[in-house]
């Protein structure tokens, strides 16, 4: 496909300013660069619409409650949203709370056994209808898990139903001209459980000797120790 150069004299950031740039691209390009500007923006937007309710204060007690009593959060989803739990469980162990992930399509094959009575189940679907996710929710409550959290969206979410909270993602709607794969859902829940994590340490009035003892290499464990020598 034959292009034409021209001069961008301006280009929009994130938040719909302009800052003057050099850069010489083909027309071609330019519609790419918006593009990716106007589906960048949809998924930030996506995160500033959650209505953040009394059901997120909820949720961060509960985690420190199991946390408490010697629990721990397990975490669920499928797909796109499973490695979004999975990062959860992560980002919650840096921070001393013990957190596994499990997959939605295994629990029923013999990896129930990781969930104890005293456990947190933490879901994400955005449909809610994900026949693997309401089947772990069952099962899990047959073993008396102690508690079931979802993350969700859709209005008719069979997951509202099954949960003890339920943290509402609002409406989606997923980036891209197909507006199908998970984009947008992915980064809110991202955003969702990232926040929880943070708040709750923050309530466990977590130090950077005790984050460095978490994670105690890398950078971020050297910087972590360098601060705790400060205090």
């Amino acid at each position: 496909m034959k292009t034409i150069d021209v001069a961008i004299d301006d280009k929009p950031n994130l938040n719909g300013d302009y800052f003057p740039t050099s850069n010489i691209m083909s027309t071609s390009a330019a519609m790419t660069v918006a593009d990716i500007c106007s589906d960048m923006k949809a998924m930030a937007k996506s995160i500033s619409n959650v209505y953040i309710d009394v059901s997120f204060v909820k949720a961060i007690e509960l985690i420190l409650e199991c946390n408490a009593n010697e629990g721990k959060v397990v975490t669920t989803g499928m797909g796109k949203a499973g490695l979004a739990m999975q990062k959860f469980s992560a980002i919650l162990r840096s921070f001393g709370i013990p957190s596994a992930y499990i997959h939605s399509g295994e629990a029923s094959h013999g990896d129930l056994g990781l969930i104890c009575s005293k456990d947190i189940l933490f879901v994400a679907s955005t449909s809610g209808k994900t026949r693997e996710v309401l089947e772990i929710i069952e099962l899990s409550k047959k073993i008396n898990i102690w508690k079931v959290i979802g993350i969700t969206s859709h209005p008719d979410s069979p997951v509202r139903e099954v949960v003890d909270v339920v943290l509402d993602m609002g409406v989606i709607e997923e980036a891209g001209h197909l507006h199908l794969a998970p984009t947008s859902s992915i980064i809110v829940m991202m955003a969702i459980t990232d926040a929880l994590a943070v708040a709750c340490a923050k309530k466990k009035n977590l130090t950077f000797d005790d984050y460095s003892k978490y994670h105690h290499s890398g950078y971020l464990g050297q910087i972590a120790r360098n601060k705790a020598n400060e205090e």
